[in-house]
């Protein structure tokens, strides 16, 4: 983290981030850009960047897990737990469209798909190897509004 400096800006950005956002956002309406604090500026976006990455990834892990218990749990299928995965698309949908998240989810999935192997094994009691060891959907059919009723 950048240390804190003598000026307003900077200690509001230290007390209240959301003030300071909305500070920000002031100057930047107004054509005040000198003024804006730079030095916390381009940190809060990396960080932004980096938690929209990591919340991609996160969707991402949990909707194929729950993919998999669908596919090698038929038996406990129901309709809340259908609504579950349809919410998983839904949220994931609108981050992969386009764009750095797509491409972040796409290189993502690997590593995501490995963590879901364990989540899947774990709640069902399954053994992972009867899983497929690789992720057999690309991220296009895992967000398909159609994709569990094709696979069930």
């Amino acid at each position: 983290m950048i240390a804190a400096t003598s000026t307003p800006l900077a200690a509001l950005y230290e007390s209240d981030e959301t003030a300071w956002l909305d500070e920000m956002a002031e100057i930047i309406r107004s054509g005040r850009t000198d003024e804006l604090d730079y030095e916390h500026l381009a940190e809060f976006l990396t960080d932004m960047a980096l938690r929209d990455r990591r919340e991609v990834t996160s969707r991402l892990r949990v909707l194929l897990a729950h993919i998999l218990k669908w596919i090698y749990q038929p038996a406990h299928r129901s309709g809340g737990w259908k609504a579950t995965i349809f919410v998983l698309q839904q949220a994931l949908r609108g981050d992969v469209e386009a764009g750095v998240l797509r491409n972040h989810a796409i290189s993502a999935l690997p590593l995501a798909y490995e963590d879901a192997l364990d989540l899947a094994a774990a709640e069902t009691g399954l053994d992972r190897e009867t899983l497929p060891a690789e992720c057999p959907w690309t991220i296009d059919d895992i967000v398909d509004r159609s994709f569990i009723d094709r696979i069930s």
